[in-house]
C-alpha cells in the first residue's frame, strides 16, 4: 500500500531534496573562485545554480522512472522511498515530470548561453542527455558501472569549471582543480548507495561496480575518493602556490569522517549485516560534499581578500 502524502509532498519526494548537495556544491565552489577573481556575476551565478539544481532533478526522476520500468526498483529496495515503485505517482506523472524539469533546465541554458557563449550550449545539453542516460536509453550507464565515470565528470570538473566559465568567459585551473575533489567527493557518495544496494541491484540486472566488484573493493573506492577530495587543496597549495588553498578548504571533508567506521562494517560483517545501516553513511557523505564545497570557494576568496590576498 503506497504511504499517504498530499501532492505537493509527492513530488517533493520525488526530487529527492538530500542529493541536491551534489549539484549545488560545485557551482558555490566555482562561484568562490570568480569571486576571489574579481569576475563574479550575480545573475549567471545564481542561473547556474538553478540550472544545476534542475537538471540534478530531472536525473532524480528519470532513475524513479526507468528504474521502475526496467524492474531496477522492486519492493526489496533499501533506499529512501521512489515515489513511483511505491504507488505515490504514476510512473506517466514522472515521466511528464522529467520532461518539464528537462525544459525549466533549457530555458535557463538559453540565458546563460546568451551571457557565455556556444560553450555553455555543449555543456547543457551533454549534461542533459547525460542525466537521462543514467537510467535510460539503449544503453543506461549505471547498469553497466559507468555511472561512477558520469558522477565525477559531471559533478566535478565540468560544473565547476561552466559555472567559473559562465561568469568570467574564462576557464579557471583552479576551479577546475576544486571540480577534481567536487567530483571525487560525490562519486563517494554513490559508492555508498550502490554498496548498500548491491544485493537488490545484482538481482534487478544492474551491474554497479559493487555489484561486479563486491564489498571490499568499493570500500576501497570510497576511501580512495576521499583521499582524492582531501589531496586536491594540498596539491593547488604546492602546484599553484595559492592561498586559496588553505587548511579551511582541507577541513571541507572532514564532515564526512563519522561516516567511516559505518562503511567499514560493512566489509567486516559483509554477508550478515543489514545494508540499511549505510544510509546514515549516505547522509553524512552528503553533507559532506556540500561543505566541502563551501569551504573550497569560500577558501578561494578568503585567499584573494584576507591578509596573503
Amino acid at each position: 500500500m503506497a504511504p499517504v502524502v498530499t501532492r505537493t509532498q509527492a513530488w517533493i519526494l520525488a526530487t529527492r531534496p538530500r542529493t541536491l548537495s551534489a549539484a549545488a556544491a560545485p557551482v558555490v565552489a566555482g562561484s568562490g573562485f570568480a569571486a576571489a577573481d574579481g569576475v563574479f556575476a550575480p545573475l549567471p551565478a545564481l542561473a547556474a545554480l538553478v540550472g544545476a539544481l534542475l537538471i540534478q532533478i530531472a536525473t532524480n526522476l528519470a532513475n524513479d522512472y526507468y528504474d521502475f520500468v526496467k524492474g531496477g526498483d522492486t519492493g526489496d529496495r533499501l533506499g529512501p522511498v521512489r515515489v513511483t515503485q511505491a504507488g505515490i505517482l504514476p510512473p506517466e506523472a514522472v515521466f511528464r515530470g522529467m520532461v518539464v524539469t528537462l525544459g525549466l533546465a533549457t530555458l535557463t541554458g538559453v540565458y546563460l548561453a546568451s551571457v557565455a557563449g556556444w560553450p555553455v550550449i555543449a555543456v547543457g545539453l551533454v549534461s542533459m542527455l547525460m542525466g537521462v542516460c543514467y537510467t535510460g536509453g539503449p544503453y543506461p550507464l549505471s547498469y553497466h558501472g559507468l555511472g561512477d565515470v558520469f558522477v565525477f565528470v559531471f559533478f566535478g570538473p565540468v560544473a565547476t569549471a561552466a559555472t567559473y566559465f559562465v561568469q568570467a568567459q574564462a576557464w579557471s585551473p583552479g576551479a577546475i582543480l576544486a571540480g577534481v575533489g567536487l567530483g571525487a567527493f560525490s562519486t563517494a557518495m554513490l559508492v555508498v548507495n550502490n554498496l548498500r544496494d548491491r544485493e537488490t541491484d545484482g538481482a534487478a540486472g544492474k551491474r554497479t561496480l559493487a555489484v561486479r566488484y563486491g564489498d571490499t573493493f568499493s570500500v576501497v573506492q570510497y576511501f580512495a575518493c576521499l583521499a582524492l577530495a582531501a589531496a586536491v587543496p594540498v596539491v593547488g597549495m604546492v602546484m599553484m602556490d595559492w592561498s586559496a588553498w588553505t587548511l579551511q578548504s582541507l577541513a571541507g571533508w572532514l564532515p564526512c569522517l563519522p561516516a567511516a567506521p559505518l562503511v567499514v562494517a560493512v566489509l567486516r560483517d559483509s554477508g550478515t549485516v543489514d545494508r540499511r545501516t549505510l544510509n546514515p553513511a549516505l547522509g553524512m557523505t552528503a553533507r559532506g560534499v556540500a561543505l566541502y564545497g563551501v569551504a573550497l570557494g569560500g577558501g578561494a576568496l578568503f585567499g584573494a581578500i584576507g591578509p596573503f590576498g
